[in-house]
């Protein structure tokens, strides 16, 4: 069986950051578990078949909207068709805050704006209040705060 055509790339050419990957999964485990290199592999490749499955229903919805660029509710919709209904709320809230957070970084002139810039630690403090609330997504907790707060110690 020939590997599926990705844009003109085949599925061996579609991948994610192995680093940025098993940095998530670590950090989705309990701290005394460990995951072999294969199963990291194997995790890795998962995600991006889901991706790739996603991508493709996306655009299947907005090709029969007949519309040329697939919008957040053509994958919202391919959520749905491929039986991931109850992910699509947690979905839209996450794209939600990522166009809230893109709305302020344009207004403070971007990303990379020689304005008011954080601290490096402010930045890491930052990241890991991300990386919690991502934890916490992923395990069904409750988010209890969006700011992280001003007298906070890296120590923690």
């Amino acid at each position: 069986m020939e590997p599926m055509d990705i844009v003109g790339k085949s599925k061996e050419d579609a991948s994610l950051p192995k680093a940025t990957m098993t940095k998530i999964i670590k950090e989705m485990l309990p701290p005394d578990v460990r995951v072999a290199r294969d199963a990291q592999d194997l995790l890795i490749e998962c995600c991006v078949e889901f991706i790739n499955l996603i991508s493709s229903e996306s655009n299947e919805v907005c090709n029969r909207e007949e519309k040329r660029t697939i919008a957040p509710e053509h994958v919202l919709k391919a959520l749905q068709v491929l039986g991931f209904g109850e992910y699509i709320e947690e979905v839209y809230a996450a794209y939600e805050q990522h166009k809230l957070e893109t709305m302020q970084d344009s207004l403070k002139g971007g990303k990379w704006s020689t304005g008011t810039e954080m601290t490096e630690e402010e930045a890491l403090a930052e990241q890991q209040r991300m990386f919690a609330e991502a934890r916490a997504r992923m395990n069904g907790e409750t988010i209890t705060s969006k700011q992280p707060d001003a007298d906070q110690s890296l120590d923690s």
